[in-house]
């Protein structure tokens, strides 16, 4: 008896979405075959390296205030003039002085209540500031340099952080310093787990960074007649890597 058409094309369509159903099968089975992940130990190390700084990073700050903003403005321009003016003088090149913050703010005077109801604050005047970052690549002529800088107008500010133009050879001694650090953590661990240490497979650098260098800040409140005495000490530079080693049979 022969079979109606619509049946025998719907078992054409079932054996065509079967099909892939095989297919797939097929694929989780050689999944399945694979045999086991590498034994691996898997370390973090630390390397650290101390070098005297070069430079200093160095905030100044003129602030003025006066009744109208047109003439905080103007003395606060005439001290910065005299101020940029001076470390000019005292070698420090025009790249090395970037304006870092600049500001005109009124200021406020609240009066009181009157018949329960608070009036707005009244203006009474403006405050502006001009703050200059300077980096000091010669350092014994730092002191001397915040000392006339305070002479000529600066008030604020006198931040001083220590740092190093160019790191590279500090660095790369911390880098050898952590990987060293790494293999003897897995030489550890492999001995107490009693297997072998076997090849580096991998490593990456985790980070490198300098440690908080020594911060400074000078005092504002009165002119000296001698030099500020400043301190620069060492800077150390840390860094992390993380090594995973294969373990032998």
């Amino acid at each position: 008896m022969s079979m109606p058409s619509r049946s025998l094309s719907k078992i054409v369509m079932l054996a065509t979405v079967c099909a892939p159903v095989v297919f797939h099968s097929g694929i989780a089975g050689a999944q399945d075959a694979r045999g086991p992940r590498e034994p691996v130990i898997r370390v973090s190390g630390e390397g650290e390296a101390s070098i005297a700084p070069d430079m200093a990073l160095l905030s100044l700050a003129v602030v003025r205030n006066a009744k109208t903003a047109d003439a905080a403005l103007a003395a606060n321009n005439a001290a910065m003039k005299e101020v940029l003016a001076s470390l000019r003088t005292n070698g420090i090149a025009d790249r090395d002085v970037q304006t870092s913050d600049f500001s005109i703010q009124p200021q406020y005077r609240q009066q009181e209540p009157k018949n329960g109801v608070m009036p707005a604050p009244e203006v009474v005047g403006y405050e502006v500031s001009n703050m200059v970052s300077v980096k000091v690549r010669d350092l014994p002529k730092l002191g001397g340099l915040i000392d006339s800088s305070v002479k000529l107008g600066v008030n604020q500010g006198g931040q001083i952080s220590f740092t190093n133009d160019k790191p590279d050879a500090v660095l790369a001694d911390a880098r050898k310093a952590a990987v060293a650090d790494a293999l003897a953590r897995a030489k550890t661990l492999s001995e107490a787990a009693g297997v072998k240490l076997g090849r580096v497979i991998e490593i990456a650098e985790g980070s490198a960074m300098i440690a908080p260098p020594p911060v400074m800040r000078m005092s504002m409140a009165k002119e000296r007649s001698d030099a500020v005495p400043v301190a620069s000490g060492e800077n150390s530079y840390n860094v992390t890597v993380n090594v995973t080693f294969a373990i032998d049979p």
